[in-house]
């Protein structure tokens, strides 16, 4: 008989939401997980989101999970014998809750970045090594068809041996400037958006073309987003959160929203965090625009930017090999409008006069394939299932059924894949303080 292993799940803010539907069976795409897993037990600084969450399980006639106070993560383990904790809490408390949770005798699934800085993934090496229990770090990008679709076509030597990587990303005045807006726009909470965003790309690159980060440089600041840029820009006195303000696109209603409204407005006065401040605050310690080099132990360097305030989202990568080249261009979302209201709109579909003929930037994923002496040719891209590009139902599949080995991809991320991630971007941050090219090794992160 199968061991319906025992979940428990830290943390039930938005991305908590697809874990839990997955663990009661209302997850798409994805067959039912009750023959190998089941949620009994979760825990949240906020008790409104726990509510939130208990009336979902509880209207899908599933029983509530048992809850627990953040400070009895050991008793919970313990008296509800726990396989496995589910951790998406914000990114400084990872280090500290997964390496708990390994010493208390359960294995962790944890939401990138594994953790902020050396110290943590000092703390969570430490805890494996003593517990001997395993980490998983979720980069669903992996699963994503278009990017699975660029790692095949380089692991079959299809563009030789890797030489560069050429990787931009751009985040649009919507999604960029949310990580204005909420805990992320303190490095100390977050890392910066070179580990909290950008550990997703750093390890897309290490695990397309199979190397590990050796050396770092970065460039970057704050340029957009901030009180100083808004004042240089002359926009004016700018108000205090974003809920309730209209004819600002840069302000966030979260009662438009029921979902985030019931999550967050509804239940910030249990904790006092706000989810909708103004990205032109005072105080921002991020970066919006980023630069970084970095070189790899197979010889291969690549150049990566980021961007929080692009007027469309998606990414351009290019990987130059010695027999060709892959170029792979994504448009997650071809414009951010404002509508006849005032307010955002972020499906230029929905606007009156919208015609597809007149769209010069689609939505839209192509990977294109060259080789020397050879004219281009188009990569087909599989049909995902799901949230990041298609790739969410892949890993909750292989999360929650234990896949040990997936040949030929190698999708799975465990603990050292999540520490090459975030090693660029502790590498980073410590160049960005000192403008000098930082080695991963100088980090002493073993």
């Amino acid at each position: 008989m199968t061991h319906i292993e025992r979940y428990a799940l830290i943390g039930t803010g938005g991305r908590a939401d697809m874990y839990v539907r997955a663990l009661t069976g209302t997850h798409f795409g994805v067959e039912s997980l009750a023959d190998v897993a089941e949620l009994v037990a979760w825990s949240d600084v906020n008790p409104g989101r726990l509510d939130v969450y208990e009336r979902q399980v509880v209207e899908a006639g599933i029983p509530a999970p048992a809850r627990y106070a953040p400070d009895d993560l050991e008793t919970m383990i313990r008296d509800e014998r726990i396989d496995r904790v589910i951790i998406t809490t914000p990114d400084y408390t990872h280090a500290d809750l997964v390496s708990r949770s390994l010493l208390a005798g359960a294995d962790v699934v944890v939401e990138k970045p594994l953790t902020i800085d050396a110290d943590g993934v000092r703390q969570i090496g430490a805890a494996i090594a003593e517990s001997g229990r395993e980490v998983i770090t979720t980069f669903n990008y992996r699963y994503s068809p278009r990017n699975s679709a660029l790692r095949q076509v380089i692991a079959e030597g299809r563009i030789g041996e890797v030489t560069s990587v050429h990787f931009e990303w751009a985040l649009d005045t919507v999604h960029g400037a949310d990580y204005f807006r909420r805990w992320h726009r303190q490095k100390s909470n977050s890392g910066g958006l070179l580990i909290h965003k950008a550990s997703h790309h750093f390890d897309l690159v290490n695990w397309w073309i199979d190397a590990a980060p050796v050396r770092v440089f970065a460039s970057g600041g704050l340029r957009f987003y901030g009180a100083d840029n808004a004042a240089k820009r002359g926009l004016g006195e700018r108000p205090e959160r974003g809920t309730g303000t209209t004819g600002d696109p840069f302000s966030l209603d979260l009662t438009r929203d029921e979902r985030a409204k019931a999550l967050y407005y509804d239940n910030e006065h249990h904790d006092g965090y706000l989810r909708d401040r103004d990205p032109f605050d005072a105080g921002i310690t991020i970066e919006d625009n980023l630069a970084v080099l970095v070189d790899y132990d197979s010889g291969a360097t690549m150049s990566y930017s980021l961007n929080a305030h692009a007027p469309w989202e998606g990414y351009r990568v290019t990987v130059n090999g010695t027999e060709g080249r892959a170029e792979l261009e994504v448009v997650e979302r071809g414009a951010v409008l404002i509508g006849e209201d005032g307010s955002v709109v972020v499906d230029p579909s929905a606007n009156p006069g919208y015609s597809p003929e007149d769209d010069v930037r689609p939505d839209s994923e192509r990977l294109v394939l060259q080789r020397h002496w050879e004219g281009a040719q188009i990569v087909e891209i599989p049909e995902g299932i799901g949230g990041h590009g298609g790739g969410d139902a892949f890993l909750v599949d292989h999360l929650f059924h234990r896949v040990a080995v997936d040949a030929p991809l190698g999708r799975i991320a465990r603990y050292d894949d999540g520490v090459r991630a975030v090693s660029v971007g502790i590498a980073g941050n410590v160049s960005l303080e000192t403008g000098l090219p930082v080695t991963i090794d100088a980090l002493a992160l073993r």
